[in-house]
């Protein structure tokens, strides 16, 4: 009664940052995330224990650090979550930094760990790949740059951005790392057509990466007998492609069973690149689309939310982001089932990788801080403002 006479008294300090933070956040999203690295752990438990035999190691030893770097992960991205726009932008631009002097130091200080590419730095007890964590940082970089481009007397953001992410490009082409600098490719020209690009800039790269691929075939050995594996008519059963194929196959719609699968006594790379094949021979075609499922999820959850944001920086960087993690499980499923040449591309919290499970973390951590809900209202509400003021 007293507030409806004199008003309503100002709350000292505002809302609590938690409870803020929950009624703000993409909790679906997120739920998707620990749901990914639930399953993870689940593939990780069937197809570590043949690789720490091989090496003569704990039965789960590559599960317990897969807890161990899976917990990082989760820790980081909540954290990240918890943080405004500008300070995200701050953070990652700074982590770019230091991930872009990673790689380029790459080359003289780096090791392929017998693998045929540059890309880990050996720290004896683990190793680290800076490229995995420069996606981040170069992402909302770029979208800050786009997004600058478009203000009123604004920097060449765009023209800035393209010789960056060209610079990266081919420090990764170096590695040889192809399938990292598609990735990042992708992502700056998927961030300059939101940001209003012409097409014929975008179809011009593209034209770019034709060249840039039809070079690599002629000079690189690596990458030339990845792109003749998959062009053969037919796959070898001895090789890794081989031997997916044949999982998938054999799972067919529910599986062989629990801890019946043995692709993962075959494949070198069962735990990381090729888990999927795992998932599809012990568990079927049912847990592949469980985990497609909660991909698509966070993707459109994602993108329709930022379809309501005002700020082009946040839409940029966001969309960016989203698209990122998509093309990353796309690659990753479409070269188990031969419908992409073999990258060595992981599968964001589900396949094993300290790295890489981490970078998972920041990425969505930076997407769920970019995707809140903050009071400025829409842009739908924006346009229609403008409308009726015009």
């Amino acid at each position: 009664m007293t507030e409806m006479v004199y008003g309503s008294v100002p709350r000292g300090g505002g809302e609590p940052i938690l409870p803020r933070w929950w009624r703000t956040v993409d909790k679906w999203s997120m739920s998707c995330v620990l749901a990914l690295f639930g399953v993870g752990l689940l593939l990780g438990l069937a197809a570590s224990p043949p690789l720490a035999e091989r090496h003569g190691l704990p039965a789960f030893f590559y599960v317990q650090r897969q807890v161990f770097f899976g917990g990082i992960a989760l820790v980081v991205m909540f954290a990240l979550t918890l943080m405004s726009p500008k300070s995200v932008r701050r953070l990652a631009v700074l982590g770019f930094a230091v991930s872009f002097a990673g790689i380029a130091l790459l080359p003289f200080l780096g090791t392929d760990f017998g693998k045929g590419a540059v890309r880990w730095y050996s720290l004896g007890f683990g190793s680290v790949q800076p490229s995995e964590f420069l996606k981040p940082g170069l992402i909302v970089l770029v979208g800050w740059m786009i997004a600058a481009s478009n203000e009123v007397a604004g920097p060449p953001g765009k023209t800035y951005s393209f010789a960056l992410t060209m610079i990266v490009v081919g420090l990764l082409a170096v590695q040889p790392d192809f399938g990292q600098a598609a990735l990042i490719l992708f992502a700056w020209g998927v961030m300059y057509f939101v940001g209003g690009a012409p097409f014929f800039i975008l179809a011009g790269v593209a034209g770019l990466v034709t060249m840039g691929g039809a070079f690599a075939y002629q000079h690189s050995e690596h990458f030339a007998r990845r792109i003749d594996g998959f062009l053969s008519a037919e796959v070898d059963p001895t090789t890794q492609l081989g031997y997916a194929a044949n999982a998938i196959r054999e799972g067919g719609f529910f599986g062989v069973g629990v801890g019946e699968g043995t692709v993962k006594w075959s494949l070198p790379d069962a735990h990381t690149d090729f888990i999927i094949a795992v998932a599809a021979e012990e568990y079927g075609l049912i847990l592949v689309l469980v985990i497609i499922f909660l991909y698509a999820t966070i993707i459109l959850r994602s993108l329709f939310r930022l379809m309501r944001e005002r700020d082009p920086f946040i839409r940029l960087a966001g969309t960016g982001l989203a698209c990122t993690l998509a093309m990353q499980a796309m690659i990753n499923l479409s070269v188990a089932v031969r419908l992409l040449p073999a990258k060595g591309m992981t599968l964001p919290f589900v396949s094993y990788g300290g790295s890489s499970l981490v970078a998972a973390g920041i990425m969505m951590g930076i997407l769920l801080a970019l995707t809140r809900v903050r009071p400025q209202g829409e842009i739908g509400d924006y346009l229609v403002r403008n409308r009726r003021g015009s």
